[in-house]
């Protein structure tokens, strides 16, 4: 197979031509690290690269993030009519999205830097290219994925160091420069203690589409800023699977008569997937909150639910004003249309651009003109 023109055209599409990432993206078999990955058609369906070599360049070198485990079955394990349960856990990031997490760490050709989360090992591979193995350490939870990844990456000649941890535990050194391909919240204190006085990090906090960098300063803390930018990743865990979800209280939600029963002046939509800033103000005001969202006919049905036991309905025939069901300590809906009132009083959300102090226990704090917020 001769993948490198592909991996040129991908070159072409993700960097300019004055890029420093630009020759190991055009140099990097991005299929070697995906050879099965997970497609959706109403269900998971497993792909085998060398079963249709056309698509599989098709895929690796496409600009989409490639889903490689389900649940705890990861792609390179599955059978064909396999059907695996539960939330994505891993995946080879869209490549656009990798430099963009790069370029916000502001990586010098010099920097020791840790890749955390290293998932297929294409990003770590593109930090190698670029930095040399010696300057580069990555981290994943998982064992499959770390033992896959060394593999993957020797074989096509890089031999950094691949460390098997929690994100959120104690690091395997000090690093100029930490860049997570996974969400955190808040920032694990092991990464402030990772970096030296003006060393820098880029995450994205859990559950929102936030970009925070930061310097670290010499009392352990860090400061920096909320990019004007979005990401989303999965979230760190601690083991091969995510904790159960809130199954059964979102079943719950979906047909119980509320507490608490209102109108609402706002329309209902899938805050998911259509309103990502508005999801991450709302992370930030009711963290930990658990989203559903359905369409049928004219129809538009959105859920929320938290561990706290508390829910909320939203229901809209055409263009009728919803109707909101609430049930448990809190009203969620309440609370959503407190950040959509905001937004039309403002004219804006304050997230982004907001003002970035991180505390040495990795507590952030957020502020923008008058408003401010606390993530824990």
């Amino acid at each position: 197979m001769d993948w490198h023109p592909y991996a040129q055209q991908l070159a072409d599409r993700v960097t300019h031509p004055g890029s420093r990432w630009r020759e190991a993206v055009a140099n990097i078999p991005r299929h070697q690290f995906v050879p099965a990955w997970w497609t959706w058609n109403n269900r998971w369906e497993v792909r085998y690269g060398r079963d249709d070599e056309t698509a599989w360049v098709n895929a690796a070198y496409a600009d989409r993030t490639l889903v490689t485990k389900i649940g705890t079955l990861h792609a390179d394990h599955a059978k064909p009519g396999d059907e695996p349960t539960g939330r994505p856990t891993s995946s080879s990031t869209l490549p656009a999205l990798v430099l963009q997490m790069y370029r916000h760490a502001r990586i010098g050709d010099k920097d020791s830097v840790l890749d955390v989360g290293t998932g297929s090992g294409y990003g770590t591979a593109v930090l190698c290219h670029l930095l040399g193995d010696d300057r580069v350490t990555s981290i994943d939870v998982d064992p499959y994925l770390t033992a896959a990844a060394t593999g993957r990456l020797s074989e096509v000649g890089y031999r950094p160091l691949i460390v098997t941890s929690d994100a959120t535990a104690p690091l395997p050194g000090v690093f100029d420069r930490i860049v997570a391909m996974v969400s955190v919240r808040p920032v694990p204190a092991s990464w402030l203690e990772a970096l030296p006085t003006g060393g820098r990090l880029a995450t994205t906090i859990t559950n929102t589409s936030l970009i925070v960098t930061a310097a670290k300063t010499d009392d352990g803390g860090a400061t920096g800023q909320v990019e004007r930018d979005w990401a989303m990743f999965m979230r760190t865990r601690h083991g091969t699977d995510y904790p159960p979800s809130l199954a059964e209280l979102m079943a719950t939600a979906r047909t119980a008569e509320g507490e608490h029963v209102a109108m609402t002046r706002f329309p209902v939509l899938d805050i998911e997937e259509d309103a990502w800033e508005l999801r991450s103000m709302l992370e930030v005001m009711a963290p930990g909150i658990e989203h559903g969202y359905h369409e049928n006919g004219g129809t538009r049905t959105a859920v929320m639910v938290h561990s706290d036991g508390s829910w909320a309905r939203a229901v809209q025939a055409e263009h009728a004003r919803p109707v909101v069901h609430q049930g448990g300590p809190r009203r969620l809906w309440d609370i959503f249309d407190e950040a959509r009132d905001y937004w039309l009083q403002h004219g804006m959300l304050p997230l982004y651009g907001a003002a970035v102090r991180i505390d040495p226990d990795g507590t952030i704090h957020l502020r923008r003109g008058r408003w401010k917020a606390t993530i824990g």
